[in-house]
């Protein structure tokens, strides 16, 4: 079960001097092999990546696509580290996650079309504890030039992969994790995609800037009026049995398992 979050920070691999405050600084830290790394730097990222002696329960490695020349030399630093939490880029196929032990736990990040097309074989195997969706390789994927419209909201194709990848992850019952949010300085938007993020059901939101952390801890962290609610229907419901009313209003399963990831969230 994946239990890190909510704010996950992005890492080049090739800049060890940064792993350590960006490690302090988030709830888990994503050691990038990938797009974050220059072709002719891989290999230096991946020896600093084994070389990091960074706490393996705090970090992610974002290992290459398969399909890559470089996905074969990932496998091989990653089984000779202590890392076992991966997350896949540009995963689209279920199959191909095989290469992967049973000691592996991993992420699979659905950022192209075929990746979302694929989100719900994708979910289903043994080995994936989370998805992840990405807007500008999807667009990308499709032909397109921009993720969203010149007032910052995601285009329809952006956000029908976010719900996708929200709704194939939740049934199968495993970990959703919203894409970055790219312009450093919108903290508005930030939190305003985060809270968005946090009450739809993801689990956690990556990011690029240690600055960007602060934004989503507070957009996941339930304030006190709401967290007193869900603590005091809980509370009531122990000595209920189905249905009840609760100040004026009827309880049902649905609003209970609400307020349980509502306390669950402010732990």
């Amino acid at each position: 079960m994946f239990e890190l979050g909510p704010a996950l920070l992005f890492c080049p691999g090739d800049r060890p001097e940064r792993f350590v405050k960006a490690a302090e600084r988030s709830d888990a830290v994503i050691l990038d092999l990938e797009d974050a790394v220059a072709p002719d730097a891989k290999a230096a990222a991946r020896a600093h990546v084994a070389a990091s002696g960074l706490d393996p329960a705090r970090v992610i490695v974002r290992v290459n696509a398969p399909d890559t020349a470089e996905f074969d030399d990932d496998l091989a630093m990653l089984a000779a580290s202590p890392f076992r939490t991966v997350m896949v880029a540009k995963t689209e196929d279920a199959a191909a996650l095989d290469r992967f032990d049973e000691s592996y736990s991993l992420i699979a990040l659905c950022e192209t079309a075929r990746g979302v097309s694929e989100a719900a074989r994708i979910a289903a195997n043994d080995r994936i504890v989370g998805l992840m969706w990405g807007a500008e390789d999807l667009v990308a994927s499709l032909g397109g030039t921009a993720s969203r419209h010149a007032d910052g909201r995601y285009r329809d194709a952006a956000r029908y992969a976010r719900s996708r990848v929200l709704i194939e992850a939740s049934a199968h019952g495993k970990a959703a994790i919203d894409a970055v949010h790219i312009d450093i300085d919108d903290v508005q938007g930030l939190a305003a995609e985060a809270e968005d993020a946090a009450a739809s059901g993801f689990r956690a939101t990556a990011c690029i800037h240690p600055g960007q952390v602060a934004t989503i801890r507070s957009a996941y962290a339930p304030d006190a009026q709401t967290l007193a609610w869900a603590r005091e229907i809980l509370a009531a419901a122990e000595g209920e049995r189905g249905v009840f009313r609760f100040r004026g209003r009827m309880i049902d399963e649905p609003l209970l398992r609400h307020a349980r990831a509502v306390s669950a969230r402010g732990a």
